[in-house]
């Protein structure tokens, strides 16, 4: 952890000498940030640098998502049922520092998952309840940096934000992703914008998926699964947590991972050609 700081502070020019912010100075300069809407300028800025730079997005194009948690919020049933309708809950109001801190943008969902079973070798499949948001994320191939994103609610279906995330500047016209993004919706949008679907196969309720496409879909997996190192990275190294309130700081602060996450990467690829 403390190696972290340092190598954080080098990144940003300060040496154990200089003043730093404190969390309050941060976290109005964050407010700020919110109140501009100044997080897409300040990703697309970058990601001209990269061109600049010579990384370009290649290769082709791969899309998921990933449920960021919140703090969990204790509601009654009834609440909850206002909250979904998009109401306040009766009583709220009137005690404005419990409304500030109830979060009414993120939702519940189930993240689905395996584990081993003792009895058998067979891993068992799990569903986890989580309350969050979801970071949608477009990276290209070669380069591995985030290209296009947004932020919505948990409860979000993934397949509805695959428009919004393919980037037209990819080199490549193949897109990778799993099957929460095919559907005839999708895969029809993408063949009048001249792509090339290689997004999952998935099998018909109650039946099993032919060999043949088992085998493209285990061809296509070994690509896509190198989406999932970021958000491994951001949620281990970065330790991604929404601890503010609404989805307009939300997306803030995912937004602002997702872009530390691309000058990391690039301090990386940068670092690779300095000379020993």
């Amino acid at each position: 952890m403390i190696r972290d700081r340092l190598s954080f502070m080098r990144f940003l020019g300060l040496g154990l000498q200089d003043t730093v912010p404190d969390a309050k100075t941060i976290w109005l300069f964050r407010e700020l940030l919110v109140q501009a809407g100044a997080m897409a300028k300040l990703f697309d800025r970058f990601d001209r640098l990269l061109h600049d730079k010579g990384y370009l997005a290649m290769g082709g194009q791969i899309v998921d998502a990933s449920i960021i948690a919140a703090p969990r919020q204790r509601n009654s049933e009834g609440e909850k049922q206002a909250i979904k309708e998009g109401r306040i809950p009766e009583g709220w109001q009137a005690r404005p520092a419990k409304l500030a801190q109830k979060d009414r943008d993120a939702r519940w969902t189930l993240k689905r998952g395996r584990k081993p079973d003792p009895a058998s070798k067979v891993k068992l499949e799990i569903a986890i309840p989580v309350f969050g948001y979801k970071n949608h994320i477009s990276t290209d191939r070669r380069h591995g940096f985030i290209r296009t994103w947004t932020v919505s609610d948990a409860a979000r279906h993934d397949g509805r934000f695959l428009r919004e995330l393919v980037a037209r500047t990819n080199t490549a016209s193949t897109v990778w992703a799993d099957t929460a993004y095919r559907s005839r919706r999708n895969e029809a949008w993408l063949i009048r914008n001249g792509l090339f679907s290689k997004v999952h196969h998935r099998r018909a309720p109650g039946k099993a998926l032919p060999d043949k496409l088992a085998t493209a879909n285990a061809a296509r997996a070994k690509v896509r699964s190198s989406i999932e190192h970021v958000f491994a990275h951001q949620k281990a190294r970065m330790g991604l947590f929404v601890r503010t309130i609404g989805i307009a700081r939300a997306r803030l602060k995912i937004g602002m991972a997702n872009l530390v996450y691309n000058m990391q990467r690039l301090v990386w690829f940068e670092g690779r050609t300095v000379p020993a």
